[in-house]
């Protein structure tokens, strides 16, 4: 299913050749793409154009990115993607904690870029509608009213810890979030590591939601930088 034009996507990035090629990718889901690039304008037209979606290119030339994707979060809700030149875990997870919705590493592949952008400005147009009460994916169904999870009409027991993370996930289906990010909506503001947290109720609750626990389709590892949900509906 084709996702609707939206109004307006705002590319910032220095380079006119990835600006130039990131416009050409998303056109067909835009009816306006706008390009700047210093971080000052693209946070002029972020104000003033309100995007549905920003693509951010860390590597501007008068401010750091992730300060940019700072402000950008501060203002608006419309999803963050950053494209950057840079690999490493500790910058990814600082951009999501940034608020930032997903990471491309340059050079990236425009297919893959206009996937992920379809998917975000989905998730984005689904938050602000009235979400749905019951999600079938994956030959699960899992309802949000009765906080009840079931394969083929017979119930998955969850423990409550496992039914925070599974809807934290699901409820941002395609977004990665960070392990702090998972562990603080789960737990609140506890003291203790999250990754080691996390990693002992994931493996259950794989265990149980899974067809293959050991090659999970619904839970998706980000290595180093935490999960995200893939959620597939079941026609």
């Amino acid at each position: 299913m084709p996702t609707t034009p939206t109004t307006r996507i705002l590319v910032i990035d220095d380079d006119p050749q990835i600006c130039l090629a990131v416009r050409h990718a998303v056109a067909e889901l835009a009816e306006e793409v706008d390009t700047a690039g210093t971080a000052e304008e693209g946070l002029a037209l972020a104000a003033a154009g309100q995007p549905a979606l920003v693509v951010l290119d860390l590597g501007l030339p008068d401010r750091p990115g992730i300060e940019v994707c700072h402000e950008i979060r501060r203002r608006s809700k419309a999803p963050i993607v950053v494209l950057s030149a840079r690999h490493s875990e500790s910058e990814k997870v600082a951009l999501l904690d940034a608020g930032a919705d997903d990471y491309l590493t340059k050079p990236f592949s425009t297919k893959e870029l206009l996937a992920r952008v379809r998917a975000h400005l989905r998730r984005s147009a689904s938050s602000e509608s009235e979400a749905p009460q019951v999600i079938r994916t994956r030959g699960l169904s899992l309802d949000f009213t009765q906080r009840r999870v079931s394969r083929d009409g017979v119930d998955v027991h969850l423990t409550p810890i496992e039914w925070e993370i599974l809807r934290s996930l699901v409820s941002q289906s395609g977004r990665t979030l960070t392990h702090r990010q998972i562990f603080d909506l789960v737990w609140g503001q506890r003291s203790g590591n999250p990754q080691q947290y996390l990693r002992v109720h994931v493996t259950n609750l794989r265990r149980k939601v899974e067809r293959d626990p050991a090659r999970p389709e619904l839970i998706v590892t980000e290595p180093g930088v935490g999960y995200r949900a893939e959620v597939a509906s079941d026609s």
